[in-house]
């Protein structure tokens, strides 16, 4: 049994998250310390709010590092604003500085776009999308090609390397990355919490990875 720590930063759907990883078998820790981060065998960084707020607490709690040592050095979860807070920067908040784990921007969907029917585009991207993966990892072993997850957000993220990729999802007429992944990390736009069974199959498949990346998954 792996030690999961789910990081406490003060924001984000923390019992959630908990409660779905020790449904997938984890032995589970939520934790705002440093120590734990770093003594953990895997990590979760989930999160819900402002990319702003998320970086400021992340900062003022100590955390920063040994999120950015986990995220390096072994398996390693993002989820929604957890995802956002790896990158350079985001649009939100008037323009904010990420971690700087991942190369790219957080973009805001078009307000003011229109759909075929005329009526606006919904901005939040709120309820269940389809997510595309062009390629296989270990953490979609069992998961179909074209599943559907839960979204709630307002930002997407742009990586600059498209390698990076594991996942897309339309809305309106933006095509936007709702999954990457690089060697032990990966982070989805989606929430697998709230997700049934393709979620929990995620993160079952999380729990048991040994946060190497593979050319394929059977």
């Amino acid at each position: 049994m792996h030690d999961t720590v789910v990081i406490d930063f003060g924001m984000g759907n923390l019992r959630s998250v908990a409660k779905a990883l020790e449904c997938a078998g984890a032995r589970v820790r939520v934790s705002g310390d440093p120590r734990d981060i770093r003594a953990a065998s895997r990590v979760v960084f989930p999160g819900q709010g402002a990319m702003g707020a998320c970086v400021t607490r992340i900062t003022e709690h100590g955390l920063a590092e040994a999120v950015r040592e986990a995220a390096r050095n072994k398996p390693f979860l993002g989820i929604c604003l957890g995802l956002q807070a790896l990158f350079d920067f985001s649009e939100e908040d008037g323009g904010v500085p990420g971690l700087g784990l991942v190369a790219g921007r957080v973009r805001r969907f078009p307000v003011d776009e229109r759909l075929p029917g005329g009526e606006r585009l919904k901005v939040p991207h709120m309820g269940w999308n389809q997510v595309a993966f062009p390629r296989a990892h270990p953490l979609l072993a069992g998961i179909a090609p074209d599943a559907w997850f839960y979204f709630v957000h307002s930002y997407y993220v742009c990586p600059d390397d498209a390698a990076l990729v594991l996942g897309r999802t339309d809305h309106g007429r933006t095509t936007f990355t709702s999954a990457l992944a690089r060697g032990n990390l990966v982070a989805t736009q989606f929430h697998p919490e709230k997700s049934h069974r393709a979620g929990l199959r995620l993160l079952a498949n999380f729990v048991s990875w040994d946060g190497q990346a593979m050319d394929s998954v059977e």
